[in-house]
């Protein structure tokens, strides 16, 4: 289960273009002509000081904002505005900074309802779990207990996420974002309230899926260690603009960013 960009794209094509987008809410101004690029394969990370805009980009990516100016080229289509189950059902999937499970479902359920964009069977076939419905249904769990193993979880893969550590928590709303089988993979704070180990767990997958499945990666992530250990590539916002963009070497001695998280001016 590889993923790819699309046919005729290659690692290190443009796979998706942010161009000139402007954001506001009211008199509140979220993102003020920012422009830069994700390329096939790579790891790239959005960072910034709270209230940057980050958070608010990835919303403009997957479609739940729609931004006032500005377009995004996804897979070479162009687009001013697009709804969620758009971007979902062309390839982009999104884990949340604030886990957004269904906490009562066990872990392998709430996995499974990332298939549900690939099941071709109507409704009252699901409830049957009959004929058709039922082989395609093994067809899906079979996806998802790869993910499973993958994500090495077998171990609570029947236990309620609600009971869950919140390190496993977020590794099962990575699995559930993996079963739509991602071109693009929007991770938002991934490593967010976990401790050292469960941090280095992460980052280890975070690698795998990038190399294992091909999935190409945006994230947002305030550990700067694991932005400079993971990122090919490094955009940097400051109040809803774009202060830096390149490599992590380039952007960590880029003065501008430097005192954007200083909070100081030279």
């Amino acid at each position: 289960m590889r993923a790819s960009a699309g046919q005729g794209v290659a690692a290190g094509d443009i796979v998706l273009s942010v161009e000139d987008v402007s954001l506001g809410f009211g008199g509140v101004q979220a993102l003020t002509g920012v422009s830069f690029d994700i390329r096939n394969g790579e790891i790239r990370a959005i960072i910034g000081p709270n209230g940057a805009g980050k958070t608010s980009m990835l919303n403009v990516i997957n479609g739940f904002y729609h931004p006032q100016s500005g377009r995004i080229t996804f897979k070479g289509k162009t687009r001013s505005k697009m709804r969620p189950y758009e971007a979902a059902r062309g390839g982009i999937a999104r884990t949340f900074q604030n886990v957004a499970l269904f906490k009562g479902m066990t872990a392998l359920d709430n996995i499974m309802a990332g298939r549900t964009l690939k099941m071709h069977r109507g409704v009252l076939w699901q409830i049957l779990r009959v004929g058709p419905a039922l082989a395609e249904e093994v067809e899906h769990r079979l996806k998802v207990e790869e993910i499973i193993d993958f994500l090495e979880i077998a171990h609570i893969r029947k236990i309620p996420v609600g009971r869950l550590p919140y390190g496993l928590q977020k590794r099962v709303e990575l699995g559930r974002a993996l079963a739509m089988e991602p071109n693009l993979l929007l991770l938002d704070e991934p490593m967010a309230g976990m401790n050292l180990e469960e941090k280095e767990d992460m980052s280890r997958f975070i690698i795998d899926v990038n190399n294992h499945f091909g999935t190409t990666i945006a994230l947002i992530e305030h550990d700067m260690g694991v932005v400079m250990d993971l990122s090919d590539r490094v955009v940097v916002l400051d109040y809803g603009r774009k202060i830096a963009d390149g490599t992590p070497d380039d952007v960590k001695r880029d003065q501008k960013v430097i005192d954007a998280y200083l909070g100081v001016g030279h």
